[in-house]
Formats: C-alpha cells, structure tokens, sequence
C-alpha cells in the first residue's frame, strides 16, 4: 500500500470518528457564544429539516431496528433544540428592544405571520402545542416504550428456545442463528433505549413551558427597567419574540415526539407505514359501506351541511364497491393434471413395480402450499437443512424424503413412513403457529389446546398475530413447516439405523479408502464381510452413536476381526474404541459422571440368566422384571428432575440385553458398560437400582 492509499485511509477514519465530537463542540458553542441572527436562522431551519427527515425515514421503515440509531439521534436533536433555545434567549433577552427581527427572521415569521402578530394568540397556540406534545404524544410514547421493552426482555426466552429450537431441528445453521440472536438482543437494547430517549423529549416538552415564562418575565423586566419602554411596547416586542422561539422550538420536537411514538408502536413487517395502512385499513369493504351510509344519512338532515356529508359519502361508497368487486373475482382453480390413457397399452414390465420409498411424507390437500415453492412453502428447504444437519452428525448420508399428497388424509394431516411403513402422523394447520409451552409460562393464550406431535407437550395454535404476545408469555412459537421439519428431524434420528443399508455402508468405505486404502483392503472382504459391518453400524446407529468417527469403527474391526465374527460383540468393542465421544455426547466435559447402578445381587442374577440362556435372551419370573422396568423408570425420572443425564453403568456382558430392555421401561436412560467409562472420567454414584428387586 503506498502513501496515497494510506494518507486516505487516515483522512477517512478521522472523519468518521471527528463527527460526533464536532457535533458536541457546535452545541457547546451554541450555549457559550452568542450568535448573530443570520446563524440563528440557519439553525433553526436545520432542526425543523433535519425533524421532517427523521420522521419520513421513521414513516418509510420497515422494522423499528433498521432504524436503531433513532434513540441517539433523538438525544442529539433534543440537545440541539434545548442550545438553540439558550443562544435564542440570550439574543431576545439583549436585542429585543430594537424589534421583532431582533432574533432573525425564523422566528419573527412565526412570532408575526404564522399567529397574525397577536401574543395572545401565540400564547393560546404555543400552549395547546405543548399540551398536545407532553400531554397525548410523549406521554403516550413513553409508556409504550416502557411496555415493549419490558415484553420484549420478558419474550427473550422464548425466542432463544425458538432459535435452539430451529437449530437442532436443522432448519438454520449456526451462522444465522447467531444472527437471530443478536438480533433478538439488539431488539431488546432498542427498546430499552427508547425508554430512555422518551425521558428525553419529555423533559424537554417541560423545559419548553419553563423557557416561555423566564423569557416573557426577564423580556419585561429587561424592557422596562434597562431599555425605558412602556408596558405594552415591551410586551409586544419580547413576547412575540418569546413565542415565535417557542414555536419554531415546539415544532420540530412535536415531530420527533411523533416519530418516536410511531416506531415504539410499529410491528415488524415487509411494508412501511403507508403500505400497512393501505393494506389493513381498505381490505373490508363493510367498514367503508358503513361508513359512506353514516355519512349519507347525516348530509340529508335539514340544517346539516348537506354538500359536504354527501360528497364525501360517496367517496367511501366508490371505494367499498371497488373493493367488494375485486373481491368478486373467482380465485384461480389450481390446474391439475389428468393422467389420460394411452392410446395402447403396453406390456408391463419391472420399471412398473416402483420400489418402496426409504423416507416418504405424506400430506392432505390443505398442506400442500407448505411443500409448493411457487406459493411460497419453505417445507422442502427446511427438510433439506435436516438432513443436512443429520448427515452431518449420524456421519452418513441421509436419503432424500419423498413428498406426495394423499386424499386418503384428512386435509390438516401429515404422515411420516420409513421403509414404507407409517411411524408417526400428525394434523396441523398452516395458517396458524404453534405456541408449544416448555414447562413454565405466564398466562393461557387462545387457540385450539394441542400436544406437540414431536415431543408430546402442551401446546396451542394460534393466530400469527398473537405471536409477541406468547412469546412474551413464555411459549416457544412455531410455524406449521417448522413442526413437521422438527417431527421428521426426531424421527429419522430416532429410525436413523433403518437407514443405513450395504450402499452406505459401501460408500463409507469408498470414502475411507481415499485416506487409508490399505486398512479398507484388508477388512472387507477379506476379515468381515460388508453385511456384518451394515449390521454393526445399524448397531451403533440403533443405540444413538453416530458412526462419523468410520475410521477408528474400520480400525477396531480389523483388530478384533480375527477374534470373532459376532456382530454383537463386535459392536461392543467399536463402543469401547468410541467411549470418549459417547460419554462426551452425553454430559460433555464434565469430568465427573453422575450415574446409576444395579445392586450386586440383581446384576449378578442377571448375568447367571443370560449365560444359561442359549438365544441371549433372559428367561426369569415376570414380577422381577416388571420391578425392574418400575425402578428403571423411576431412576430416570428423578436423574433428570435434577438436571441430570440418565446413566445407568453396568456390567459389559449384561450391556446389550439391559439396552434393548430399558428402550421400553425407560427411553430416556443411556446404558453404559464399566468397559466404556474414559480413564480421565470418574463416576459418581447416585442411585442403586434393585436393592428390593431380588426378594
């Protein structure tokens, strides 16, 4: 970079960062040093410029936080106006005996022509301003923005659960879920500070009445006392010179007022103020007819100004029959297409025999829109971003989900199958949202009662519009496509070992051999066959092990290949090979594990059974194992009240069958083997299960 460039870099980061302090010197400038009328002049019509421009970028915004310097520059234009009153007063106060352009011709124009000359006039007007400003618009502003930022902190927490929410799910990736969360933090900054800024322009509406009275009485004083003029001559003079600085001050602070109230009580949407209004306030053509029939019926009363009352009656009438018209038009039918019969019939043949579909969604006639990109669906980029999340994670490719629709639905309903079989089915409804309540809100909502098809909690559906306020309630809300993505998320992570079949398993290796061929050479075939390698996978997937980790799994099968060729024991070494990354999936980094364990006596019995049994399976009386199917339940239960992980250790041979038995009794418990316990892990143990499950 040579000199040029970087003398210009300089010169541009000086700029930059000289703005605001310039600013902060002209206004302490304008306190200090008196200015001549000419500057005040160029002053006053910068500030009622630079109002009119804040409150049309306020109108033309789309979201309050496209506009989030608003606070700032609120407190910069007070700060403003209140040192262009001070360098006003101090010009009145010494040259307002020589006449009404003592202070510059701003604010003699609106001293003389905008309140005909008439003080008492301009008193009347200045105060109603004033009124109007304190009274109705900060007033009113403020208290919204104190209410909105209070909703908006309390609403954080949902909203954060909704962002982790579409983040498991695979519906954003981390980059935009950290954007939606600074967004989410930004928003409650921005209305903390417009409860802040509100305090501003209210103080500044107060400092407005103040000013008006000091200067009337110091004007007279001065007058009379200093410069030997008469009552009324003084009077004229100071206190027209008084409320035309009034006036000029009050003005651009009633548009900053307004501009503040308008951005505290926006809600966010694609269209600025102008486009809501259009859109929301001339959509029923019921309202505008009732109104044009008011107004009919007041212009035909004798002594009513009929001229008035009936045209504009008939404006109102036009525009309800344009609108009622508009809404006459048959809507588009949708084109479907008839399958038609060919002309001959063909001989059938293997390509008619279609295969059953690995991952298949089906949906009623009313959710297809959610699935139709050209009417706006974003169900197929959702399902496209969970299975890419959960190939990322299971460490193989998830197959592509085939959408069709099925009248043999109900219209809201959807249906998930792997492998061609249905294994969950739900209904919805896609023009509303689902408020899912995580276990602690703060009020009830209206809307149809519900359980969450993913997790089975409490839930409701509700209007869109009632968003906010959930999630100020503490529900974590969910639009109809989010639901289903999130439910076909859980079910392919649940089923993912039925997903895995010897093509995956092929194209693992296939990827392997780009790293370590030689390893991929002497395992398959020549140690274990590619099916024993499908089945140990579908294994591990089963019990919720991702097999992303396929080098250290190849490994660990080619050192015990020539040991065994059971997949069961099999299994139960790639485990051991992997314990660090299952122990760390289940409690992290902890180094203290808090699990469960079976008493001595109950796990010794079991282990006596499953060697006795020839199949592997264990064969004891039905009261034992419904006590232990309690007793799991209830361990796990109480581990997680306490925010724990359910961990139940045992011993390694009696690992697989206490798996497969505890996926009944209790889902949610993790079974591990003493074998799978890291060396830098320590175990604590806090419950002992089975102590009466023997007797």
């Amino acid at each position: 970079m040579d000199a040029t460039a970087i003398l210009n870099n300089v010169k541009q980061v000086g700029a930059r960062g000289l703005g605001a302090p310039l600013v902060l010197m002209m206004l302490l400038t304008m306190v200090v040093i008196p200015l001549p009328p000419i500057a005040l002049d160029m002053f006053f019509t910068f500030n009622i410029t630079l109002s009119l421009v804040v409150m049309l970028v306020v109108v033309y915004t789309r979201q309050p936080l496209e506009f989030s310097v608003f606070p700032s520059l609120l407190l910069i234009a007070t700060l403003l106006r209140l040192a262009l009153n001070v360098a006003s007063t101090r010009v009145v106060l010494l040259e307002g005996h020589t006449g009404g352009d003592a202070a510059g011709k701003v604010i003699e124009a609106f001293g003389a022509f905008d309140i005909g000359g008439n003080y008492a006039v301009g008193l009347v007007v200045f105060l109603i301003l004033v009124i109007i400003n304190f009274v109705v618009v900060t007033k009113g502003a403020g208290r919204v923005s104190e209410v909105s930022a209070r909703f908006t902190l309390d609403a954080m927490p949902g909203k954060q659960m909704a962002i982790d929410a579409d983040l498991n799910s695979g519906l954003i990736d981390q980059d935009e879920a950290r954007t939606r969360r600074e967004e989410v933090s930004r928003e409650a900054d921005f209305y903390g500070a417009m409860d802040g800024a509100s305090k501003f322009v209210r103080g500044d509406a107060i400092a407005g009445i103040l000013i008006l009275f000091i200067n009337i009485i110091g004007g007279l004083s001065i007058g009379m006392a200093q410069h030997n003029l008469d009552f009324s001559t003084a009077l004229q003079n100071y206190v027209l010179l008084t409320i035309g600085d009034g006036l000029v001050a009050q003005i651009p602070s009633l548009l900053l007022s307004t501009s503040a109230a308008i951005i505290v009580t926006r809600v966010a949407s694609t269209q600025d103020v102008g486009g809501q209004i259009i859109s929301q306030l001339f959509t029923s053509p019921r309202a505008l007819a009732v109104a044009a029939a008011v107004l009919f019926l007041m212009g035909i009363i004798p002594g009513m100004p009929n001229f008035a009352f009936l045209t504009l009656a008939a404006a109102p009438a036009a525009g309800a029959w344009m609108i009622w018209q508009r809404q006459l038009k048959p809507a588009e039918a949708p084109v479907i297409e008839e399958l038609t019969e060919q002309p001959e019939q063909r001989d059938l043949s293997w390509e008619d025999v279609q295969p059953v579909d690995l991952i298949g969604l089906e949906v009623g006639y009313r959710l297809i829109p959610l699935v139709d990109r050209n009417q706006g669906g974003q169900l197929m980029n959702r399902i496209k971003g969970v299975r890419r999340k959960l190939s990322q994670e299971l460490g193989f490719l998830i197959p592509s989900v085939h959408i069709r629709d099925n009248l043999d639905l109900s219209p809201n309903s959807y249906r998930i199958s792997i492998n061609g079989v249905a294994m969950a089915q739900a209904d919805i409804f896609p023009d509303r949202e689902l408020a899912i309540n995580p276990g602690q809100v703060f009020g009830e909502l209206q809307g149809a009662a519900t359980k969450d098809p993913t997790f089975g909690l409490d839930a409701v559906w509700i209007d869109p519009e009632q968003k906010d306020h959930a999630q100020t309630l503490g529900y974590t809300v969910v639009d109809a496509s989010t639901v289903v993505a999130t439910h076909l998320s859980e079910m392919l992570q649940t089923q993912s070992n039925e997903l895995l079949g010897h093509e995956e398993t092929q194209q693992l290796f296939d990827m392997l051999a780009r790293s370590a061929p030689k390893l991929v050479e002497d395992l398959v075939p020549k140690a274990l066959s590619l099916s024993v390698v499908t089945k140990i996978l579908q294994n591990l997937l089963a019990e919720h092990v991702p097999v992303r980790d396929f080098r250290t799994i190849a490994e660990t099968l080619a050192e015990q290949a020539h040991r065994t060729q059971d997949p069961g024991a099999l299994t139960a070494s790639v485990r051991v090979a992997l314990s660090r990354g299952i122990v760390q999936k289940l409690i992290g980094t902890t180094e203290e594990i808090p699990v469960a364990v079976l008493d001595p006596t109950l796990e010794q019995l079991l282990q006596r059974t499953l060697q006795a049994s020839e199949e592997g399976q264990a064969g004891f009386e039905p009261g034992l194992a419904e006590r232990l199917q309690n007793a799991l339940a209830e361990t796990s239960t109480a581990m997680e009240a306490q925010g724990q992980e359910s961990v139940l250790l045992v011993a390694a041979p009696i690992r697989p069958w206490m798996a497969r038995f505890a996926k009944h009794a209790a889902p949610g418990m993790h079974i591990l083997s003493y074998n799978e316990i890291p060396d830098n892990r320590q175990i604590k143990v806090i419950s002992t299960i089975g102590n009466n499950a023997g007797d």
